[in-house]
């Protein structure tokens, strides 16, 4: 075994660890720290398979943005996490049927790419372009319609998510933007008339005296 098989195991243990003690932590700020290592080991498992560019992007993107967020709305959010585990392990069989079912899956779709037989060799041109531009290359030519389905997956999980959220709240107040422009001028001011009062000064002057007397 050389060095760089010794490695890949070592953050392959570490990455299988990290992926398991995620779904199994009872914090859920340990699960995300949890998330974070493993996505530290999987750019480093990337990286020794010379794909730079993936692991810096996931380290930037995931660990640098996306689990800082999730952070900040986990510590923020400060729910009950008793009451989510609640029949856990209930619903347990038929996770790990679904589990099993999609790494199947994932295992005859995947281990044809695992023939190193019929790996394709890189040209002198290919090697002096990199592996970034010819990443965006097989990208945007041969699989821009996959891309273009993900994109639009990803912006519907997030209108989902927005509308999850969306949570009327006894607490607040709330305007309908469409009733605000609806409104008129004679909706906002109302001009009241009232009977006018004038104080004379004669009686102003006798209330003077008796509280002057008063205080005599």
């Amino acid at each position: 075994m050389d060095t760089k098989t010794a490695i890949f195991y070592v953050f392959s243990v570490i990455l299988l660890f990290s992926a398991f003690r995620v779904i199994t932590a009872r914090s859920t700020v340990h699960s995300a720290l949890f998330l974070v290592l493993a996505f530290f080991n999987a750019a480093g498992v990337w990286m020794l398979l010379q794909a730079e560019f993936l692991a810096i992007s996931l380290v930037l993107v995931y660990v640098g943005a996306v689990m800082v967020l999730f952070l900040f709305v986990v510590m923020m959010l400060d729910f009950n996490v008793d009451a989510v585990r609640q029949n856990f392990w209930k619903h347990f069989p038929v996770a790990g049927l679904i589990g099993a079912v999609i790494a199947l899956e994932m295992a005859v779709v995947l281990l044809g790419g695992f023939k190193l037989v019929d790996a394709p060799q890189a040209t002198a041109q290919a090697v002096q372009m990199g592996n970034t531009r010819l990443l965006g290359i097989e990208l945007y030519k041969n699989y821009l319609y996959p891309l273009e389905v993900a994109a639009v997956i990803l912006l519907v999980a997030i209108v989902a998510a927005i509308a999850l959220t969306m949570r009327k709240r006894k607490d607040s107040r709330y305007i309908d933007p469409a009733d605000q422009i609806k409104v008129k001028k004679g909706d906002r001011l109302r001009i009241v008339q009232m009977p006018v009062e004038v104080e004379t000064p004669a009686a102003a002057g006798g209330q003077a005296e008796a509280s002057t007397g008063g205080q005599a």
